[in-house]
């Protein structure tokens, strides 16, 4: 009796470990599927702190959005869907939902929440098509300050999903198809907007002042580290109520000034009138930062003989008070803010005549009606 119960109890041991060794290799396949998934989701570019440009924007009216869900047959949506006037969307089944001031992943969680009434752990799919137009000003050292509508021309690949069960990146990949590549304004794109710099501006203490919700935020710009060193970093992305603020600078670094004016941020031209005694008197159009002697230059040089030297710079300031200097003329000269100053835009450069060229003008002036009595004597002889 024992030996049939002790044979019945072997058997069954038997059986459990054969069932456990076969288990095993089941178990053992499925742990590289998960550290797969697990290394998929911590991506190096993901774990450096890298997101898409359009993970920091947030949604308002204007938007176009791509809005999709996965494995649900029967929940038809359309290709585009607008944010309305008050920051809603209107979708089937769960009617208007607000995105004002959501973020593209903070919108899907929330129309995952939504439909989650209706479908069983929903995967929702949201990308921006189209980003609207921008308000934003520029103050400061502009050719224009004001209230500019700056387009955005944000075009969104990168989707983002929520699920329940977890982040669905193959998903998101498929969503770009044809609609690729991002724009976003940015600061300079903003100062081009506005007409480009003055000749004046300080490039390296341009300050972005931001609403939020906890109040006005003032980011610090450098344009000169983007220009001078390529630092892209600098050149931000402005948002929907920014102000941009561009102080005047103390003094003119020569070097600088030149680079600057090369730059895609100051004007392609400003103009100065050189009057008097030049080749070609008139209004001449020149780079920014354009030196005095180089406008004479521009303006066909002194006309032989005739010119005085030293001319006046006469200077409407935007105050409205005028400034008028005599400055000695030494083409040698390289840019100095006393021998050879930058030009601003609508300056006047007065080239006045020299004594000798006063004194024969004089006498031609007096002359002139003595000649004429001498002509028609002659025609009476």
């Amino acid at each position: 009796m024992m030996k049939g119960i002790n044979q019945v109890t072997t058997s069954i041991l038997f059986t459990a470990l054969v069932g456990v060794g076969s288990a095993l290799p089941t178990v053992a396949q499925s742990l590289p599927a998960t550290s797969s998934s697990y290394q998929q989701d911590l991506s190096p570019s993901q774990t450096a702190g890298a997101v898409p440009p359009e993970a920091a924007y947030t949604l308002g009216a204007g938007d176009t959005l791509r809005i999709d869900s996965f494995d649900t047959p029967d929940l038809v949506l359309e290709p585009r869907y607008p944010v309305l006037l008050d920051g809603s969307v209107n979708l089937p089944w769960v009617g208007s939902v607000s995105v004002k001031g959501l973020t593209l992943k903070e919108a899907s969680e929330r129309l995952r929440k939504r439909y989650s009434d209706f479908i069983k752990n929903p995967t929702i799919t949201v990308s921006l098509v189209a980003a609207r137009t921008l308000k934003i000003g520029v103050i400061g050292e502009v050719t224009r300050p004001g209230s500019y509508i700056v387009a955005s021309n944000l075009i969104s690949s990168s989707a983002v999903s929520s699920q329940a069960n977890g982040p669905q990146n193959t998903l998101a990949a498929q969503q770009g198809g044809e609609e690729s590549g991002s724009q976003w304004p940015t600061v300079s794109k903003a100062i081009q907007a506005a007409g480009g710099i003055t000749e004046q501006a300080n490039i390296r203490q341009i300050q972005v002042r931001r609403p939020g919700p906890n109040g006005e935020e003032t980011i610090p710009v450098d344009l000169w580290k983007f220009l001078d060193a390529g630092d892209l970093t600098q050149d931000i992305r402005v948002r929907d109520g920014d102000t941009i603020v561009i102080p005047k600078a103390d003094r003119l670094n020569p070097a600088e000034a030149i680079q600057i004016a090369s730059s895609n941020f100051s004007p392609d031209a400003i103009k100065v009138n050189v009057v008097g005694e030049v080749a070609a008197p008139g209004a001449v159009a020149v780079k920014p930062n354009t030196t005095l002697n180089q406008a004479i230059l521009a303006a066909g040089g002194f006309k032989g003989g005739r010119a005085k030297k030293a001319v006046e710079l006469i200077r409407l300031n935007p105050d409205g008070t005028v400034e008028r200097r005599t400055i000695a003329v030494d083409f040698s000269q390289k840019l100095d803010d006393k021998t050879n100053p930058p030009l601003r835009n609508n300056d006047v450069v007065v080239v006045n005549r020299n004594a000798i060229a006063a004194i024969g003008d004089s006498v031609g002036t007096f002359l002139g009606p003595i000649g004429g009595i001498f002509g028609l004597f002659n025609i009476f002889r």
